[in-house]
């Protein structure tokens, strides 16, 4: 009942004319990072971040989180109509829903991906509404030993249960925690890795490095592989909607099923791209038509949109809960929440409920407006497509430099944004992962001096991360995470044998 009353004062913060129209612009900006190829949710984020350091904390999550939805919504435009994922979790959702869109079932195909996204977000909503305070509660125990166990589970985690090579994602999230190193030692006052330049006290700034390896990045192997736009066409009428409804609870079980996926894969930092690739791949191995998967199944649509959802929206919780991101994205809203002065993490739920709870409350209505403006404004989001690329990459380009500049109105953050998208660029090339970089750019600083302060306790004695059953159960499983690859490598020779 505590959390429905504070649910409910979530609404009434919500529901302020300032806020409501700040959530239709989110969602209206968010479809169209969603449907550019060029950009992404975490970069969207990223650049529009510093636009929102005027606005109080609660409006401008409220705004950011929008986005954030409106870009899981718009993905699947691209992906249906164009055969072109316009995020990577949209990959997916081109299997069967280009197929169906050419046999001129493209309304269909539209119809069912924004209602099952709709619904893995929706179960992801109320899972985090009951769950999150509970989380909370129990992190108001822990000290710093606990802390750095979470920290260390949470890069673990990447480790064992990402989608590439282990060793890659481990050099990358190295990288990462070298460049979180930079600047002056939040311990000691001195200045690391700076080889004597001044404007490197302040560090690598993480949303700089956001900008960079997502937007620009992407913008250039986009202009190496000369991408052109050319799909089919769509009109969502209400006929098609109904139609399309009538047949979606024969797949209830799918959806289910693919929500928990969704749900499993954002606590644990797997993201929303393994989630929708490994509920598509349960629905097909499940289903009765599994065999004619690929061919413009209305299953394989409602599978990975549900997942994918599901896994983006759940990833918040333990960025709210715990103060650690489960995503690229909810990394760049947790940069947000530091730079507006606030702390994520179990306190957060004490010293600002109002803060909490709208964002919260503002998750059931951002989903609910982003599935009416999908629903009815698909022909001018497609339309955007229609523009040539050479004209999009260069406004993207200059977009993203104005986010970077705002951040600390230094030119020298524009240069560090090419740097950090020609890296981007040969991480893509190179197939390394960007998220671990990132995470590890976050929440390095943090991890480091929860690990500090736990030697200054015990005195450098590292069995303190063994001391109670809390400290040692996390530690135990991030270890079993870290080495998880050499396991399941290790229990298939056992079972083939």
């Amino acid at each position: 009942m505590l959390e429905l009353s504070a649910l409910f004062h979530g609404f009434a913060v919500v529901l302020s004319p300032f806020n409501m129209l700040l959530m239709l612009i989110g969602i209206v900006l968010g479809v169209i990072i969603g449907v550019l190829p060029g950009l992404g949710g975490a970069n969207g984020v990223a650049i529009l971040l510093p636009l929102t350091f005027t606005m109080p904390p609660t409006s401008a999550i409220i705004m950011l989180s929008c986005i954030y939805w409106g870009a899981l919504f718009g993905g699947a435009i691209t992906s249906v109509l164009f055969n072109i994922p316009g995020e990577p979790w949209s990959v997916a959702t081109t299997f069967d829903g280009y197929p169906m869109a050419q046999q001129g079932r493209a309304g269909e195909a539209l119809t069912a991906a924004f209602t099952s996204s709709f619904v893995g977000a929706f179960f992801a909503v109320l899972m985090i509404t009951f769950l999150a305070p509970l989380v909370a509660r129990f992190a108001l125990k822990f000290g710093p030993p606990e802390f750095f166990a979470v920290y260390l589970l949470t890069f673990c985690s990447f480790i064992g249960m990402g989608k590439g090579s282990p060793f890659k994602t481990l050099a990358s999230m190295m990288l990462g925690f070298a460049l979180a190193a930079v600047g002056m030692d939040t311990v000691t006052g001195q200045l690391r890795l700076t080889f004597g330049f001044h404007d490197l006290m302040r560090g690598f700034d993480f949303l700089i490095a956001v900008i960079g390896l997502f937007g620009i990045g992407e913008i250039l192997l986009s202009m190496e592989e000369g991408l052109s736009f050319t799909g089919k066409t769509a009109k969502i009428d209400l006929k098609v909607v109904i139609s399309t409804w009538k047949k979606l609870p024969a797949y209830w079980l799918t959806s289910l099923r693919s929500t928990l996926i969704g749900i499993w894969m954002g606590i644990t930092p797997g993201g929303a791209t393994p989630a929708s690739f490994m509920s598509y791949g349960v629905a097909k191995r499940m289903s009765k038509d599994g065999g004619k998967f690929g061919s413009g199944q209305i299953e394989g649509v409602i599978a990975p949109e549900t997942a994918a959802h599901a896994a983006g929206t759940s990833a918040l919780l333990p960025m709210l809960a715990l103060g650690i991101p489960g995503s690229p994205t909810a990394a760049v809203l947790l940069g947000g929440l530091l730079i507006w002065g606030l702390q994520p993490g179990p306190l957060l739920f004490v010293e600002q409920k109002d803060f909490v709870w709208g964002l919260i409350a503002s998750m059931y209505l951002g989903n609910l407006a982003g599935l009416i403006v999908v629903l009815t404004c698909v022909p001018l989001f497609a339309a955007i497509l229609r523009v040539p690329f050479s004209i999009i990459a260069p406004v993207i380009v200059v977009i993203c430099a104005i986010g970077a500049y705002t951040v600390h109105n230094a030119m020298l953050d524009i240069w560090f944004m090419m740097l950090f998208g020609v890296m981007g660029y040969f991480f893509k090339k190179l197939d390394y992962p960007l998220a671990p970089l990132v995470l590890a750019l976050v929440l390095g600083d943090r991890a480091e001096d929860s690990f500090r302060q736990t030697m200054l306790i015990s005195q450098g004695d590292l069995r303190i991360f063994y001391s109670n059953w809390l400290v040692g159960s996390i530690t135990g499983l991030a270890l079993m995470m870290l080495f998880w690859p050499v396991l399941s490598k290790v229990i298939g020779r056992l079972r083939d044998a």
